[in-house]
């Protein structure tokens, strides 16, 4: 076994630890951590990948704004308000959206295995050419609507 086999092999476990941990803690605290650890070894696999942007991107984007923003929704949501949810109602229905997700995600997958197709490739260039001057604005759209959004959480969740 090479060395990069062993060092996918590691990373990987790690990706299915914390992706079990999010899943299965019910402090949600955790669970942010439990993605950070997540997000951070998809970096890693990133880089066994010669993708350094998608793991540059991976940490800043993911690893930092998202797990950020989680906390911030954490500290600004008031636990009394959740006492009412129920898991016992929770827990099959996320079992069922789990597994259908599971099916639409291995399905390109198992037709590619079994009927012999081969997916098509991205081409990097097009997609960032097409990102960046086409799609330009959308994107900086949905930055100026994700900020306004944590503002007004921030303003909505401080007490008066």
């Amino acid at each position: 076994m090479s060395g990069e086999v062993i060092v996918f092999t590691i990373i990987s476990a790690m990706v299915l630890f914390g992706a079990l941990g999010v899943v299965s803690t019910k402090n949600v605290g955790h669970a942010t951590l439990y993605l950070l650890i997540t997000l951070g070894s998809v970096a890693g696999i990133f880089i066994l990948l010669l993708a350094e942007f998608l793991a540059l991107v991976q940490i800043l984007i993911y690893g930092g704004a998202i797990t950020i923003v989680l906390l911030f929704a954490l500290m600004l949501t008031r636990v009394d308000e959740f006492s009412s949810i129920k898991d016992a109602v929770q827990r099959p229905v996320a079992i069922v959206v789990s597994v259908l997700l599971l099916g639409v995600i291995i399905t390109p997958f198992l037709q590619e295995t079994l009927g012999g197709q081969s997916l098509t490739e991205s081409n990097l260039r097009t997609l960032g050419h097409e990102l960046f001057t086409k799609w330009l604005i959308p994107f900086e759209v949905a930055s100026l609507v994700l900020l306004v959004a944590l503002i007004g959480a921030i303003v909505v969740g401080r007490d008066d």
